[in-house]
C-alpha cells in the first residue's frame, strides 16, 4: 500500500482524532458521572496498573479524586483512555504517545503537529498491514497447494486421507497425554 499523498489527504478541518461515536467508551448505567478507576478500567479494556502508570507519566492528566483520595474519571477522561488503548493497539511506541499528548495540551496551536504525527504513525501500520496481508497471501497458498495434494493423493488411492500411515511392520504410537 502506497502512501496517500497530500493532495489525497483530506482538508485539515475534517480531521477528527476522537472515536467515532459508536466506538466512544460510555459511561457504565447507574454510574454518577465520575467513574472509579476499576470502572473505568472494565469500561476501557485497560488494566487498573496501566491507568494508573499513564497517569504517573503524563499520557493522563492528573485525575480529579473523591474525599477518600480514590480516582473519579469524566467522560473526557474516558474517551481519551479509548484513544489511547487505540495508539497502543495499532503499535504506537509509548514516547510517541506522550509527544502526542503534550502536543494535545498545548491546543489548537498545534493540530498541524499532531496531525503529522498521527499521519505517519498510520502510514506505518499501513505499511505493517501491507506487510502482513503478504504474509497471510503465502500462507493461503502453500495451504491451497496442500489442499490439490491431499486431492490429487486421494484421486490416486481412491480413498480419503486422514493421518499419515506409520511406517511398515510398525503400530501407530497410541496418544498419551500428559498429566
Amino acid at each position: 500500500m502506497q502512501p496517500r499523498r497530500a493532495a489525497d489527504r483530506p482538508p485539515l478541518s475534517a480531521i477528527d482524532v476522537r472515536p467515532p461515536p459508536a466506538e466512544r467508551a460510555e459511561v457504565p448505567s447507574g454510574a454518577t458521572g465520575r467513574l472509579t478507576i476499576a470502572e473505568v478500567a472494565a469500561a476501557t479494556s485497560t488494566s487498573t496498573h496501566t491507568l494508573r502508570y499513564y497517569e504517573r507519566i503524563g499520557l493522563i492528566q492528573p485525575i480529579a479524586r473523591a474525599r477518600s483520595g480514590h480516582r473519579r474519571y469524566g467522560p473526557d477522561d474516558v474517551r481519551w483512555v479509548v484513544f489511547l488503548r487505540r495508539l497502543h493497539e495499532t503499535g504506537m511506541p509509548i514516547q510517541r504517545m506522550l509527544a502526542y499528548a503534550t502536543l494535545a495540551r498545548r491546543g489548537d496551536a498545534t493540530i498541524s503537529e499532531r496531525r503529522a504525527l498521527l499521519e505517519a504513525h498510520r502510514d506505518e501500520v499501513a505499511r505493517k498491514l501491507a506487510e502482513q496481508q503478504a504474509h497471510l497471501a503465502g500462507i493461503e497458498k502453500k495451504v491451497r497447494m496442500y489442499e490439490e495434494l491431499e486431492n490429487q493423493l486421494t484421486e490416486k488411492s481412491g480413498r480419503e486421507l486422514s493421518a499419515p500411515a506409520p511406517a511398515p511392520g510398525r503400530q501407530p504410537a497410541a496418544f498419551v497425554p500428559s498429566a
